[in-house]
């Protein structure tokens, strides 16, 4: 699906006819009036949740089923004044191509070059202006796609399109995927304040059937403080009501660790280790801790209940970095703290496939502090033998390293660094050398540039298990329990 938004940059400008009339020359096109969820937009800016705008309006374009959407931005008005800034957001939710509209009075060459202004530092591609002069759009740069009455220009607006996902697509398409999914979901820290609102939200939006472990009068204490109204579909299990039918499996599973009926009691009253059982015996389908308990916590009981998935050597982590105009992938960040070639080539493909599991084209980069040959020594030759495992596992791969972070993401540094190189220049998922590098660079770019991050997403284990930072707010924990249920459809398969 290609999307073309139309911006409006005077308030005279008839925006309707010149996305009308722009959509009657695309193939399978049809018309998407922002303005007509501009009520919506305010009321949700007033509760400091313009985000959900955006996700919300990705999900209405997606139902039209349209190979080319034409979307009517934010007109300027008084009614409307502070929303035409929203046109920036809408251009970077969809991956749009940018149309400014004009009206012949106010088609001036200062008047569209500001409106390119506005885009200062977004990575926005400018298919030209509808209304005005030919002289006055090339002088500011654009294209000159004819008048709002006929515009003749706009076949390229059909033209394939760069793959980038936005956070706004992502979101959406997360929600989506984790609600056809239908699965149960458990969370061991029951009555832990945040776990019980993300349980909540996920019931009222239908992600996932948690279950939370925990004494229902514990639930309801903590539901009453903090004002949550909990959902009669949510379930709530006293763990000691458990244990007992899961001694058997337990001790069968762990019977060459010589685990006795006594021991696996005691280690089942931690509740990690019984929803892990609860998964293990295929009563959920995945898992959800961390909020008070370790990742070693986590992740323990996983591998010697659990087990890896076949083909499997290695459990790694990814996290799904939403930067202000595409959603990349960052792996391991949580897990492995110097692995081998041969493990880093296997983390490299891991995160590959959760990337396209989760509508994202993948494009690796081996990172390093050298790119290509322009370094040496120890920690250089472990990502070039680490990339050329991964070659040789996944050759249809796009994959390349090492590479430098700069040289991985921005064309001009990968024209210079690495000018043949098949991923430089336009890397989404980022395979980092060691555990350092990856957690450094995961914290530094989620807090300083405000980026929600959402994983740590495991890889590798026979059956969901994910882990959450004891950090984490309620909407973390909401997006890793829908990963938790797409992954497990996933693994169904």
């Amino acid at each position: 699906m290609a999307y073309t938004l139309i911006i409006p940059v005077c308030p005279h400008v008839d925006a309707a006819k010149a996305a009308a009339n722009i959509a009657a020359k695309l193939p399978n096109a049809a018309v998407f009036n922002a303005m007509d969820y501009a009520d919506e937009a305010v009321r949700l800016a007033a509760e400091g949740k313009a985000d959900d705008w955006f996700d919300l309006l990705v999900g209405r374009a997606a139902a039209l089923g349209k190979e080319n959407v034409v979307i009517q931005g934010i007109t300027p008005n008084d009614a409307y004044i502070f929303l035409s800034r929203q046109n920036n957001g809408l251009a970077t939710a969809f991956n749009a191509r940018v149309v400014f509209a004009v009206s012949n009075e106010h088609a001036t060459a200062e008047r569209l070059q500001m409106a390119k202004a506005s885009f200062a530092g977004r990575n926005v591609e400018f298919a030209g202006v509808v209304g005005g002069t030919a002289e006055a759009a090339q002088a500011a740069g654009l294209d000159y796609l004819g008048s709002a009455d006929a515009p003749e220009g706009v076949a390229k607006l059909a033209a394939e399109q760069a793959v980038r996902l936005s956070p706004a697509q992502f979101r959406h398409n997360m929600m989506e995927a984790a609600r056809k999914a239908d699965k149960r979901i458990v969370l061991p820290e029951g009555a832990e304040p945040r776990t019980v609102q993300a349980a909540t939200i996920c019931h009222e939006k239908g992600l996932a059937r948690c279950v939370l472990l925990a004494k229902r009068e514990e639930v309801e204490a903590v539901a009453k403080e903090k004002g949550i109204a909990l959902p009669a579909s949510l379930e709530i299990i006293d763990p000691a009501t458990l244990v007992e039918q899961y001694v058997a499996p337990m001790c069968e599973l762990r019977k060459s660790k010589g685990l006795s009926p006594e021991d696996a009691r005691k280690q089942l009253q931690d509740t990690v280790v019984l929803g892990t059982m609860m998964m293990a015996q295929n009563d959920v389908d995945g898992l959800v801790s961390g909020a008070v308990h370790t990742t070693a916590n986590t992740i323990r009981p996983a591998l010697q209940l659990i087990k890896t998935a076949p083909g499997a050597s290695i459990v790694s982590s990814v996290f799904f970095m939403l930067l202000p105009e595409q959603v990349v992938v960052y792996g391991d960040c949580a897990v492995n703290p110097n692995p081998t070639a041969e493990q880093l080539a296997e983390i490299a493909v891991q995160s590959a496939e959760s990337a396209k599991a989760f509508g994202i084209d993948p494009r690796v980069a081996m990172i390093s502090y050298s790119t290509i040959d322009s370094g040496s020594g120890p920690d250089v030759d472990l990502v070039i033998e680490a990339t050329k495992l991964v070659k040789e596992k996944a050759p249809a791969l796009a994959v390349d390293g090492p590479l430098q972070y700069d040289a991985a993401v921005v064309e001009s540094v990968a024209k210079s660094k690495a000018p043949n190189s098949p991923v430089a220049g336009k890397a989404n998922v980022f395979v980092f050398p060691n555990l350092t590098t990856g957690n450094c660079t995961y914290k530094a770019v989620q807090r300083n540039a405000n980026v929600l991050s959402v994983g740590p997403m495991l890889q590798g284990l026979r059956k969901p298990v994910n882990d959450l930072s004891r950090g984490a707010l309620v909407e973390d924990i909401v997006y890793t329990i829908a990963l938790t249920a797409i992954q497990a459809t996933q693994i169904a398969k």
